[in-house]
């Protein structure tokens, strides 16, 4: 009897697996506040230079005083080809020759100009407070903005790699405490920060946080639950994410201060903190790690929240050990990254996997975090990036259960491809059109997540899988710390972006069709069997007790 037939006697699906993916899927809610938390503390107002004030010459203060606000303006500002105020440059003099009516946006040309030497003014309508007020991150500081962003994505990427190998020695439930502890107090910190640079640092270790919750969430969830419902589990905790969108939409339009902002959607993880130390350790990960005993005593708990005492009492250490030889044999191989790349055939997938998953979080943070260019209200651009998510995830679950892994993947990724790129031949004034396409393709990369997550877990074997994973997770990682970068190319030629968030997942479709369908066909557990996915679909599955119990979907 394998571990998953175990789970089956204690309840499969009962009372302590609702409520134990429901109370983990609650704080994964709130993480997407946080991913995308500076489309908001980070927004950029319509700003210019602060106006001089002539108090050396009494009639120029008096007139000064009298002046309407655009008229003042007028003669401190140089206009943009918009006839807008320029945001980066003032007139050295205040020309009062430009309030007169025959002046045109020619005598300008030749007036000096200077920085804005005494700061700027912002225009606090949208945005009451943001970090780029609060420390003029705008003209020659523009590019901090988008440095905050990389360096939290960049806490994120370390994270994954330290709290995936701690919780691999010291427990899933321990190190989720601990990240849970971790981002409420960084979260806390930030919305304090004196300076940039305490910012950043506070927002990295935010980003360490996020990492490590979303990991051994994940590894906890799937570890108490029957392989044949983690698809749907995956997906439940995929629409938590999908939520937390229109959640951040509806806290930042009420909380337009950036500081406050930031502390609203970190106290709730001193909640989750607390009732975190009420979980049940994988019995899993405590046999593999020689705490049979434990194991026993969790399992017993579960059995007796499921109603299934009984069964509960037949367990033993001996018993349980004898059900997982399986497991705890190929615990004892040693396996390292380089296996990802022993094999031509782990070569290919491993590349696959990574261009998947690299051009998925490219793309989808390059569109995510950049909601401002849309030129539509920012709130209601998040509930509609948030919303198309929804139907998204689910059409791509049809088609991963009827069609195929490696279809919904490729069409998932040119789909997202082909929408950013049309955007580059639609004018700036037909907005519906290019927030069409825009919400087409985040919901696209919406499904191509939802797509990875189960194609990656299927091509890689069980000895390998978490690593793999990891793979992945790092790919995903580094393309999100990327993704605001590429928008600073933007400076040199207005379209490039938008070309480079739109060939990577197109590039990545293209390679897709290079893997094996995973359809349907039976799941390899050593390297050696993986080049078993290479044979026609269609070959009867193997039962869900023989399925590699720790594939993290």
């Amino acid at each position: 009897m394998s571990f998953p037939e175990t789970l089956d006697r204690i309840g499969g699906i009962g009372r302590f697996q609702v409520m134990h993916v429901a109370f983990l899927a609650i704080p994964l809610l709130m993480l997407a506040s946080h991913n995308l938390l500076q489309n908001f503390t980070a927004g950029i107002p319509e700003h210019h230079c602060q106006v001089r004030i002539m108090a050396n010459y009494t009639h120029h203060a008096n007139l000064t005083a009298s002046l309407p606000a655009e008229d003042l303006l007028r003669v401190s500002i140089p206009m943009d080809r918009s006839q807008k105020p320029e945001k980066c440059q003032r007139f050295v003099t205040t020309q009062w020759q430009l309030l007169n009516p025959n002046a045109t946006s020619t005598n300008t040309i030749e007036l000096d100009t200077e920085p804005c030497v005494d700061g700027w003014t912002y225009d606090k309508s949208l945005f009451t407070d943001t970090i780029i007020t609060e420390w003029d991150l705008v003209c020659e500081s523009r590019t901090l903005r988008q440095m905050a962003q990389s360096l939290y994505m960049a806490g994120v990427l370390v994270g994954s790699a330290v709290f995936g190998r701690l919780a691999d020695r010291f427990g899933r439930k321990a190190l989720l405490i601990w990240c849970y502890l971790q981002m409420a107090v960084t979260g806390i910190c930030a919305a304090f920060s004196p300076n940039f640079t305490m910012y950043c640092a506070f927002r990295f270790l935010t980003g360490l946080a996020i990492s490590g919750i979303s990991v051994n969430s994940v590894s906890l969830c799937i570890e108490w639950i029957p392989t044949n419902v983690r698809a749907i589990v995956g997906t439940i905790n995929g629409y938590s994410y999908t939520t937390g969108q229109f959640i951040l939409a509806g806290v930042a339009y009420a909380i337009p201060d950036w500081r406050w902002l930031q502390l609203t959607v970190s106290l709730p993880f001193f909640v989750f903190f607390l009732y975190s130390w009420l979980f049940v350790e994988s019995a899993r990960w405590l046999v593999i790690s020689g705490k049979p005993e434990q194991a026993v005593k969790g399992l017993r708990k579960v059995a007796r929240i499921n109603g299934k005492m009984e069964e509960g009492d037949k367990l033993s250490t001996e018993v349980l050990k004898s059900n997982m030889q399986k497991e705890l044999s190929s615990a004892k191989s040693s396996h390292t990254i380089t296996d990802l790349v022993r094999t031509p055939t782990m070569r290919k997938i491993s590349c696959g996997v990574s261009c998947i998953w690299f051009s998925t979080s490219f793309s989808y943070y390059g569109l995510a975090m950049d909601l401002q260019n849309f030129n539509v209200n920012v709130y209601l651009t998040q509930l509609i990036f948030g919303a198309v998510d929804f139907p998204a995830k689910f059409i791509s679950v049809l088609t991963i259960i009827f069609i195929g892994r490696r279809f919904s993947q490729a069409f998932s990724l040119v789909l997202a491809g082909l929408c950013i790129l049309a955007n580059i031949f639609v004018p700036q004034e037909l907005q519906t059109m290019r927030m069409v396409f825009a919400v087409i393709g985040k919901g696209s990369l919406a499904a191509s997540f939802n797509c990875a997550y189960i194609f990656s877990g299927e091509l890689f074997p069980t000895v390998i899988r978490q690593t793999g994973l990891g793979l992945g997770g790092t790919m995903a990682r580094v393309g999100s710390i990327m993704a605001p970068l590429v928008r600073l190319t933007g400076e040199f030629f207005p379209s490039l972006p938008l070309i480079i968030y739109g060939a990577a997942p197109i590039v990545s479709g293209i390679a897709t069709c290079l893997l094996p369908e995973t359809h349907n066909v039976p799941l390899p557990e050593t390297i050696d069997e993986t080049p078993q996915l290479q044979r026609e679909p269609g070959t009867e599955p193997r039962s869900p007790s023989s399925q590699p119990p720790c594939s993290n979907h």
